[in-house]
């Protein structure tokens, strides 16, 4: 059977795009490059904030999330792959204006929790405001008797703020240090586990960083997805 195509929707922001793809990459068995996927990236920086919208203060998304998903349908992807958390709260619309099947990060890395860890009761997530109000990574999560802690609302700012920071480029100690200490009052509520739940705070916070395990949305999509290309 030959090996499927995958369509990353990107731009959300482009390291983040950068992030998953090398990661794709790295979760293939390869010798030469022949091994490697075909992957189609359509990286648009442009496609609206997608916390903005769902507070209500910015421009829908969703037009230029369905238009990126057509585009990869046409430019031959057999699925596609969203590189950002908070753009799954339109993962539904999107899938109905496709004919190819749309992976489902939060649902991938909710199964992969509960697999690595099969005891876990909390997990703790670090996400966009947008993450956050929407419960997205609740609802997935309680499918598996999984509670999803969430930092206090000042602290939500200034994971947001965290997040900007990352997308402007800012990999500091300092960016760093405050985002540990976040995960730490997670810790301090009760997560056994940290989800790094938008696809910036990966570049910021990886496995041994903190004193629990640290969960990598982006990792898990790029495995799930280098299997469904290999089914």
């Amino acid at each position: 059977m030959p090996e499927k195509i995958i369509g990353i929707l990107g731009g959300m922001g482009p390291e983040a795009t950068v992030d998953l793809f090398h990661k794709i990459i790295k979760f293939t068995p390869a010798e030469k490059d022949q091994d490697h996927l075909r992957i189609i990236i359509d990286n648009n920086p442009k496609i609206p904030d997608r916390t903005a919208a769902i507070l209500g203060r910015g421009e829908d998304p969703f037009p230029a999330l369905q238009e990126s998903a057509r585009n990869l349908g046409k430019t031959g992807a057999d699925f596609i792959v969203v590189a950002c958390n908070t753009a799954h709260y339109y993962i539904s619309q999107i899938q109905e204006s496709v004919n190819i099947p749309i992976l489902n990060m939060i649902e991938e890395t909710a199964k992969e929790t509960q697999q690595i860890i099969p005891q876990i009761k909390k997990v703790g997530l670090l996400a966009s405001i947008g993450t956050y109000k929407t419960e997205i990574y609740h609802k997935h999560f309680k499918k598996y008797n999984i509670e999803v802690i969430s930092p206090e609302e000042n602290d939500r700012e200034g994971v947001m703020k965290i997040i900007y920071a990352v997308k402007a480029g800012n990999l500091s100690n300092d960016v760093k240090g405050n985002i540990y200490k976040i995960a730490q009052k997670l810790i301090n509520k009760g997560a056994e586990a940290i989800i790094a739940g938008c696809t910036e705070i990966p570049l910021i916070l990886k496995e041994g960083d903190i004193s629990i395990p640290v969960i990598d949305p982006t990792q898990v999509l790029a495995e799930a997805a280098v299997q469904k290309a290999k089914l």
